[in-house]
């Protein structure tokens, strides 16, 4: 898949779901449910043991089904396994130059946290096309909102802190897409993936219904 195919499936799916878990197993189960509840992305953190392996496997598992990236990239030789390992965009919590240029290189979507208009402008002139606001839970919607008054240009997508109750606040201010994290998948704590699925699409129908309006 090409980068503008990967940038345009985020966009028009809304939904990216951040994957953090304490087992492979447990981050292939997750993953398993956001794809039957119709989430476009998935964003498995490298804060799960033996990320890149449990890439490689979600690649061939999901074939294609859902958007497959890396999270908590923190620097380029991370950025180059997970790619490698079949990880089509990555996302880091700040920008880091070397990650950006070795994204670049091998044109995958890099996605990297920032909190003031500072970082975003320094994000888009190192060639990230969407650049996330993070952390959301402390921004809150009116940071999108003020920074599109600027740089209406800019493509941001907030992660930390939004849930069913917000998300349409967060589209509502300009958000081309969301990260949910533990909001969506706490289930997987005790053991209950159809409660994944099930919010999955509610947060789809929620995104939906926000840009209808």
């Amino acid at each position: 898949m090409t980068k503008a195919n990967v940038l345009s499936t985020i966009i028009s799916s809304g939904l990216v779901a951040v994957i953090r878990a304490s087992d492979s197993e447990a981050a292939r189960r997750i993953a398993e449910a956001c794809a039957i509840g119709g989430v476009g992305a998935l964003e498995l953190t490298f804060t799960v043991p033996g990320a890149h392996r449990v890439i490689e496997d979600l690649t061939k598992t999901l074939n294609g089904s859902i958007l497959i990236g890396a999270g908590t990239v923190l620097d380029s030789e991370t950025a180059r396994i997970a790619i490698l390992s079949g990880a089509q965009f990555v996302v880091s919590p700040c920008l880091n130059a070397d990650t950006a240029r070795l994204s670049n290189r091998y044109h995958v979507p890099y996605m990297p946290g920032a909190g003031t208009v500072r970082e975003v402008v320094e994000a888009l002139e190192l060639g990230s096309d969407i650049v996330k606001a993070f952390p959301g839970e402390t921004l809150g919607p009116d940071f999108i909102k003020a920074v599109k008054g600027p740089l209406p240009h800019a493509q941001l997508m907030p992660t930390g802190g939004v849930s069913i109750e917000n998300v349409g606040k967060w589209i509502k201010a300009g958000a081309v897409a969301v990260g949910v994290g533990g909001n969506l998948t706490a289930g997987a704590k005790v053991g209950n993936f159809t409660q994944i699925t099930e919010l999955a699409r509610q947060f789809a129908a929620a995104i939906k219904e926000a840009r209808s309006q």
